[in-house]
């Protein structure tokens, strides 16, 4: 993907009406420090376009991307962060759920999953969740460069056991820092939402 053109089109809170964009929508999901926004922007061809917050828990919107007129990135936010209120989880997990079944537009979940660790409880809630709402998440196993490069099938194969990921589920190991990944996941991307596209 070439990028031209990017716009944060639409931020909604936990009181916003959603849009009814009629682009097809990619959607990330991961825990607060998983380098959500690092990948978004890696993905943008951008530094800092996605704000990355040294303060885990920062997103609290559910952000649209404008890649090109030709679809949306939409950023979801964080979970799992401690100091966040339950109340407030609550919440942003009650937005992302109306964001799940109202959108008719959205062709993919992908869910962010941190490579150097074996998948926490809210992850493992997070993908059974995800799977309930009717989708299948690719995984995207963040923070490869962190690990050795002969670690990364035993990492992986303990993110796919962890999670109990179902047969046949998409992972895509990925570096912030090398772009590792970036190109397999645009690929993916293109390929889903013009077929989908096409067919309709």
């Amino acid at each position: 993907m070439v990028i031209r053109n990017i716009d944060l089109e639409t931020v909604c809170g936990i009181t916003s009406k959603l849009p009814e964009n009629t682009l097809p929508e990619v959607a990330f999901a991961g825990k607060s420090n998983v380098g959500k926004s690092s990948l978004i922007n890696a993905l943008m061809n951008r530094k800092s376009y996605a704000r990355i917050s040294a303060t885990p828990g920062k997103t609290q919107t559910i952000n649209f991307y404008n890649i090109n007129q030709e679809l949306y990135l939409v950023d979801l936010p964080g979970y799992g962060y401690a100091k966040v209120s339950e109340k407030e989880k609550m919440e942003w997990g009650k937005l992302i759920e109306r964001y799940l079944h109202g959108s008719s537009q959205l062709k993919i979940v992908f869910l962010l999953i941190d490579i150097r660790h074996a998948p926490s409880a809210n992850d493992k809630m997070m993908y059974s969740w995800i799977i309930d709402q009717g989708f299948y998440p690719v995984i995207i196993a963040t923070k490869l460069d962190k690990i050795k490069r002969s670690q990364k099938d035993k990492q992986l194969k303990i993110l796919r056991e962890g999670l109990e990921l179902l047969k046949g589920t998409k992972i895509i190991a990925f570096s912030a820092e090398t772009k590792q990944g970036r190109d397999e996941i645009w690929e993916f991307i293109e390929q889903t939402c013009m077929e989908q596209t096409s067919i309709e």
